[in-house]
């Protein structure tokens, strides 16, 4: 008899081991690049067939100057937000107190110098091109050779923000990227693109415009002035929508650089859990501060991503209520200013606003939300890109072969170890981890997100 429970334990273990096997193998399997319509059109129904308009022409960004004088009247209305809870600071969201504050300086400071701002926002060259029924904006910045300097070799770089920010967030870190340093071989020609939806950017007019959808339109963008060969660097939005583009047109993409590097894909997912349970197989003792386990990533999800609830399941909603409501705005979009730049500013009264942005390049991102009245068709990427379509398209187990770069900043709201990123990054040439900024590090330290990007196209040795 005990020979018998023997064989039927060992036969057990046998198939367990190999549907184990089959199932590991089968996570590990790299996906295959779903067939998307490369010339889909996304604008608004047309009576007559659709003709691309190719031409790239010079935008103009100024603003009517009967917008900022309503802007000024709705702002003199009386703020009648409740008094926040004693000793709360930013726990409940944005302060009432801190939000007088700042409405207060948007009227009488900020509004009073608008022209001074809005010439600071045009001195980079903007532009605007159609792509796939899309009016799409971007900068164009041009890089500088130093007379009497070794000519630097030039990359060219699409570079993309996420959301609440805009471009406004690259204002400090585009002139690092085209001006020659002796820190690198190479100099960057910089495309870097109002999202669709976002700022000057026309939103879709139709359903299914998720990542994949948009990753489309930033390649055919690259493409449309002049480059078949880029580098790609984002965060947020931006490191998902890039991800993407590096995922699907591998033919176009030299490397890929983020300060949000992520992995969704099942054999990613599969290790993320595995290093919650044994953080010592998975992640560098020196960096284990870095990574705090599912646990925390639970508690972060419960406390901190409400708003993507909201905007992936009703994003017209929130969107309406605040359209014309200026005040509104601010609160809704500061707040992850804060937050999101260090979850400890969370327990001041100011929520740490001013410790490393001041008021003026915070409410310049505002108002490129309110001058352009985009904040429904930018909440809208969150309802097109978590839908069960998007899921279906498997772009996240697909890998990115190109050469790769992944910087970490301190308070960023989670992180992934290398280990756990090795399948969708297998030619990960670049990891870094800081001690200090959060998720917007273009705009709150942008020297630092410069060394960082150049030692990895150093390291990758684009030659």
């Amino acid at each position: 008899m005990a020979n018998i429970w023997a064989r039927i334990l060992v036969g057990a273990v046998t198939i367990l081991v190999a549907v184990g096997y089959k199932n590991y193998r089968d996570l590990s399997a790299p996906g295959k690049r779903p067939d998307l319509d490369n010339q889909e059109y996304w604008g608004p129904t047309l009576k007559e067939p659709y003709r691309e308009n190719k031409a790239i022409l010079p935008f103009d960004i100024s603003v009517k100057p009967e917008v900022i004088e309503d802007l000024v009247s709705q702002l003199r209305r009386p703020l009648k937000a409740q008094a926040p809870l004693e000793g709360v600071g930013f726990k409940y969201g944005f302060n009432a107190n801190e939000l007088a504050k700042v409405v207060k300086y948007w009227r009488n400071t900020y509004l009073a110098k608008w022209s001074e701002r809005e010439q600071y926002l045009k001195k980079l060259d903007h532009y605007q091109t159609e792509i796939q029924g899309l009016k799409i904006h971007f900068i164009h910045a041009k890089p500088k050779q130093v007379k009497g300097q070794k000519p630097k070799k030039v990359l060219p770089l699409l570079l993309m923000h996420g959301w609440p920010g805009t471009v406004r967030e690259f204002y400090d870190f585009i002139p690092l990227l085209t001006t020659p340093s002796d820190k690198s071989d190479y100099v960057f020609e910089v495309i870097a693109p109002s999202l669709p939806g976002y700022g000057w950017s026309q939103g879709s007019s139709k359903t299914g415009f998720g990542v994949a959808q948009v990753a489309v339109v930033m390649r055919n963008l690259m493409l449309r002035v002049g480059f078949d060969k880029f580098l790609v660097q984002g965060g947020d939005w931006g490191s998902l929508i890039g991800s993407n583009v590096a995922s699907l047109f591998p033919e176009n993409v030299l490397g890929y650089h983020s300060n949000m590097c992520g992995n969704n894909s099942p054999m990613g997912q599969l290790r993320l859990l595995l290093a919650s349970f044994f953080p010592s197989w998975y992640v560098d003792s020196q960096y284990a501060d870095f990574y705090k386990g599912l646990g925390h990533l639970f508690g972060t999800i419960m406390e901190e991503m409400g708003y993507a609830h909201i905007q992936a399941s009703k994003p017209d909603t929130i969107g309406n209520a605040l359209i014309d409501n200026p005040t509104g705005l601010a609160s809704y979009i500061l707040e992850k200013f804060s937050t999101w730049t260090n979850t400890e500013f969370r327990l001041l009264p100011d929520g740490g606003l001013t410790k490393k942005f001041t008021y003026d390049q915070l409410l310049d991102n505002v108002m490129i939300y309110y001058v352009t009245n985009s904040i429904t068709t930018s909440m809208r990427l969150y309802s097109e890109s978590m839908v069960a379509s998007q899921f279906a398209l498997a772009v996240d187990s697909v890998p990115i072969l190109a050469k790769a770069g992944c910087a970490r900043f301190a308070h960023e709201i989670t992180h992934v170890p290398d280990s756990v990123l090795a399948n969708k990054f297998p030619n990960l040439v670049h990891s870094s981890h800081h001690r200090d900024g959060g998720h917007f590090p273009a705009f709150e330290l942008p020297q630092q997100l410069y060394d960082d990007f150049v030692s990895f196209v150093q390291k990758a040795n684009f030659s």
